[in-house]
């Protein structure tokens, strides 16, 4: 059982902990045993069981409410998922992400189109923004949408799109003008629209759902844009300034995860007729895994709590808690591995498949070296205007 003591700290309202408790619950009696083999059905029916369950409801905005997203919540929600099951995790923060661009920027009529069936597990969601030749240059992207009549027609592809193949709706961004950031719009695209199609599923060392998407000739109603013509770059920055938080988060849960198994391993692993916690070494690594876990922790909620107190962006403070945590939980499964010897890297094994999970969080929503550029420049202009 991790340590739940971090709950007590001031960034957390009762709302919280009743929250993260009644989760850690709910995931115990609903997570156990996912069958990663075949990731497509695994996450259809994760979403289906976060829907029925109810968590989903975190995941989106109200359409009929003017409260935002908690992103505190999301975070404690993506750590909690994160640390039973990785594919619960996806499956949660995808249905977020995917329609993030709703939830901050789209009218009234689009977030009831949508939102409801994301909330309740009944549609899946996915956020197309990345392209071939672009990956973290965003600025870069050669998808276009030429206005025809009242529509928009895309051509282009975008790759590594997360539920590509099992969503039911894409927020799609494309070029509307050639004034590079400044000329891109985001639209809603329904999985079903002719001109949209599955070039490619991909395969990575941790099974999840990715696809590369074609749009040939793929004709949108000029309604399906998200907020004004050339403002794609400004939402899919200000839905990453968000979400970029919960991939810390996540990341987070899968270090917990990794060391209540090294404290379990310690404890019943002897050597020379002692548990293998008496070694000091041993110790030591035990040290490092909890000062990094704690450290990563306060730099979440940080940005979690900063943004949910009314900041309009939390640029830096995300990328923090983004390049720390993900860093100091690879660094924190390696010990973990480390610590199980042989059976570390048997295929299977708890610390094994984490291994695996975590690699990716390095690189998705923002690569580790591009927030350390983020970051610097953040700092540098906090510098000049102080």
């Amino acid at each position: 059982m991790s340590d739940k003591s971090f709950l007590d700290w001031p960034f957390f309202d009762a709302k919280h902990k009743q929250l993260a408790n009644d989760l850690d619950a709910w995931a115990a009696q609903n997570l156990r045993d996912i069958d990663h083999h075949n990731a497509d059905a695994a996450c259809q029916k994760l979403v289906a069981d976060l829907g029925n369950g109810g968590w989903l409801t975190h995941a989106t905005v109200d359409a009929d409410s003017d409260a935002p997203l908690d992103v505190r919540t999301l975070c404690l929600i993506r750590e909690t998922l994160a640390r039973h099951d990785g594919l619960a995790d996806f499956s949660f923060a995808m249905q977020g992400l995917g329609t993030g661009a709703i939830s901050l920027f789209g009218t009234d009529a689009q977030k009831r189109a949508w939102l409801p069936k994301i909330r309740k597990g009944d549609a899946i969601s996915a956020f197309a923004l990345t392209e071939p030749q672009s990956g973290s240059d965003v600025a870069n992207s050669t998808m276009t949408a030429t206005p025809d009549g009242d529509d928009y027609v895309l051509n282009g592809q975008k790759t590594w799109i997360s539920n590509g193949g099992i969503a039911d709706v894409y927020t799609v961004f494309a070029r509307t003008d050639d004034t590079g950031a400044r000329g891109l719009s985001a639209f809603i695209v329904p999985a079903d629209t002719p001109g949209l199609t599955i070039a490619e599923r991909q395969h990575t060392i941790a099974p999840h759902p990715l696809a590369t998407l074609d749009f040939t000739d793929c004709r949108i109603p000029a309604s399906a844009m998200i907020g004004a013509q050339n403002s794609g770059f400004k939402i899919a920055m200000s839905v990453l300034d968000v979400f970029r938080s919960t991939v810390a988060a996540a990341a987070l849960g899968f270090a917990r995860r990794a060391l209540d198994e090294a404290l379990i391993r310690v404890s019943e692993r002897h050597v020379q007729g002692a548990p293998l916690f008496d070694l000091q070494m041993v110790q030591g690594h035990i040290s490092d895994m909890a000062v990094d876990i704690d450290a990563a922790a306060l730099l979440v909620y940080r940005a979690a709590w900063v943004k949910d107190t009314g900041a309009p962006r939390i640029t830096r403070e995300a990328a923090m808690a983004k390049l720390f945590s993900t860093d100091q939980a690879q660094k924190v499964i390696d010990r973990a591995v480390q610590l199980h010897g042989g059976d570390g890297v048997r295929s299977g094994e708890t610390v094994e498949k984490l291994y695996r999970e975590i690699r990716a969080l390095r690189i998705y929503e923002g690569a580790s070296d591009v927030q350390r550029v983020i970051i610097a420049r953040q700092t540098m202009a906090a510098h000049l205007e102080g």
